[in-house]
């Protein structure tokens, strides 16, 4: 809390990644600065930490128990790019990546992603500028996912285990409806509605996904609802992007079809995206 005239101080814990992170953070940071000297009216308190790939090669671990206590004191985080393709752990998998340790720690549950095509980007796909705006909200902590660091096999074979549960789904879901009623609607038709992605056709925890989604839909009449199975919404963001406005599905899909998204506005680099808990 500030009054008139003081400076607001924000901390900011700054973990600049491997491979691009540093040269990106530094962009980033080289901006920030700009603004604060600009606005004159806040400072950033910027604590430098390390994680990532380069760590785990030296120390055996991926981020320090005192860098997460810091991340969860600080006012916010700034992470560049992390992980290497050559550093996996003994399962084979990459031991950089950070995701799953902040998003599980920090419960931060859902990854919203607004794919937007701005004016003056020559679109990959026959698309104006207005035309696609929509937000993917992605289900952060369970899921695929969440089988990170438990697979199961031999030589022969391995298991992944997706899991899916009812807490999870239901404040997922009822975020989705909040955002949609946040917004203007779908840019075709002004409609303010969520879709259901998932592949309940074939896998039992996604009709689960559904029938929870269905749920918390009731408790939104003024937010149309509609389903899609995965395979078909890939097909769709590309043909008729302007149709959605908000659309909610498991980590794995979601993961996928955000890519997807950003493909068709320009890029990744076009394609923000936060990641939200309740704080």
């Amino acid at each position: 809390m500030t009054t008139a005239g003081e400076t607001r101080v924000h901390r900011v814990v700054v973990i600049k990644g491997d491979g691009i992170g540093p040269e990106l953070v530094d962009g980033a940071l080289l901006v920030l600065q700009a603004v604060e000297r600009r606005m004159g009216d806040f400072h950033l308190e910027l604590d430098f930490r390390e994680g990532g790939a380069a760590l785990y090669q030296r120390e055996g671990f991926n981020l320090a128990p005192a860098t997460l206590e810091a991340i969860k004191e600080a006012d916010a985080t700034m992470k560049g790019p992390v992980g290497l393709p050559e550093v996996r752990f003994a399962d084979g998998t990459e031991a950089g990546v950070l995701g799953g340790v902040l998003r599980i720690q920090l419960d931060t549950y859902s990854n919203d992603r607004p794919v937007r095509l701005l004016p003056g980007v020559n679109a990959p796909i026959k698309a104006e500028p207005g035309e696609i705006d929509y937000v993917i909200v992605r289900e952060n902590t369970e899921g695929m996912y969440l089988a990170r660091g438990k697979g199961v096999g031999t030589d022969d074979a391995v298991s992944d285990t997706m899991l899916i549960t009812r807490k999870g789904t239901e404040r997922i879901v009822r975020h989705a409806f909040e955002v949609a009623l946040g917004r203007q609607g779908a840019p075709a038709d002004g409609v303010r509605r969520v879709t259901c992605v998932d592949k309940s056709n074939v896998l039992a925890s996604m009709a689960f996904f559904r029938r929870v989604f269905d749920e918390i839909a009731a408790e939104y009449p003024a937010v149309e609802k509609e389903y899609l199975y995965s395979d078909a919404a890939a097909q769709a963001l590309v043909q008729r992007p302007g149709h959605f406005d908000v659309l909610v599905m498991e980590n794995f899909l979601g993961d996928m079809l955000s890519d997807l998204g950003g493909g068709t506005i320009g890029g990744g680099g076009l394609c923000p995206s936060g990641n939200v808990g309740e704080n």
